[in-house]
C-alpha cells in the first residue's frame, strides 16, 4: 500500500486501475519509459500524453492501443499566471467523488534485466472555466466509460478523446508550499482565503 501524498511529484509511485482478465490496481512509477527506450532517464518529462497526438506519437501509440489505465485522485494541482507570478490552485470533483484520470501505462526492461512499470496521465483543452487557471486539463473518464478505456479489445476509444466538461471541478488557491516536492501534509489542499471555494 502507499501512503497518502499530498503533494506527488513525477516519478513518484501512484496507484492506477489496469485491465486483465479482471481490473486489478496497480503501483507504477509516475513518467512514462517507452519500452524501445535505451535507459530511463526521460520517464520524468513524460508525466502527461496530449490527447490531440497520443495516438500517433512513437512514445504513446502503442500504450494507447493496448495499456490504457485509470489513474484515481482526489484532485490535483495547476499554477495560474497572475501578473510576474504564479498562484497554484487546487482542482477537484464538485461533489467530493475521486477522479478517475485517463493514462497509459508501459513496461520496460533495463539493460540489466530489471522491470520498470510506469504511467502518464493523458491531457485534453480545459473548458472556458478552467482555462482561466491552465489552458490544459486531465482527460477524466466517467463511470459510465470505465471499461470502454480499459477494454483492451477495443483498440482506439476515440470517442472519449474530448475537451473537458465544464461544471465539473472546483478549484481554489491554495499556499506556494506546495511548489516545493518536500512539503507533503494535508494542509497543502487548505484554500488560502478563509475556506472560500471558487466553483468552476
Amino acid at each position: 500500500m502507499l501512503p497518502p501524498s499530498w503533494n506527488v511529484a513525477p516519478t513518484d509511485q501512484v496507484y492506477a486501475v489496469v485491465q486483465k482478465d479482471t481490473r486489478q490496481l496497480r503501483v507504477l512509477r509516475w513518467g512514462l519509459v517507452p519500452s524501445w527506450s535505451k535507459d530511463a532517464k526521460g520517464g520524468a518529462r513524460m508525466i502527461n500524453a496530449r490527447m490531440e497526438s497520443v495516438k500517433d506519437k512513437p512514445a504513446f501509440r502503442k500504450a494507447y492501443a493496448t495499456r490504457r489505465c485509470l489513474v484515481p485522485a482526489d484532485g490535483y494541482y495547476e499554477w495560474k499566471q497572475e501578473g510576474s507570478t504564479k498562484q497554484p490552485y487546487f482542482l477537484t470533483d464538485q461533489d467530493g467523488h475521486p477522479l478517475a484520470m485517463a493514462g497509459l501505462y508501459e513496461h520496460w526492461k533495463s539493460p540489466e534485466g530489471e522491470w520498470l512499470s510506469t504511467v502518464t496521465i493523458i491531457t485534453t483543452d480545459a473548458p472556458d472555466e478552467l482555462g482561466e487557471i491552465h489552458d490544459r486539463t486531465p482527460l477524466l473518464v466517467p463511470r459510465e466509460h470505465w471499461a470502454t478505456w480499459l477494454d483492451r479489445e477495443v483498440a482506439d476509444p476515440g470517442e472519449l478523446l474530448i475537451p473537458g466538461t465544464p461544471g465539473l471541478l472546483d478549484a481554489w488557491p491554495v499556499g506556494k508550499d506546495v511548489g516545493n516536492v518536500r512539503n507533503n501534509r494535508p494542509d497543502l489542499v487548505d484554500p488560502v482565503e478563509h475556506g472560500q471555494r471558487d466553483p468552476v
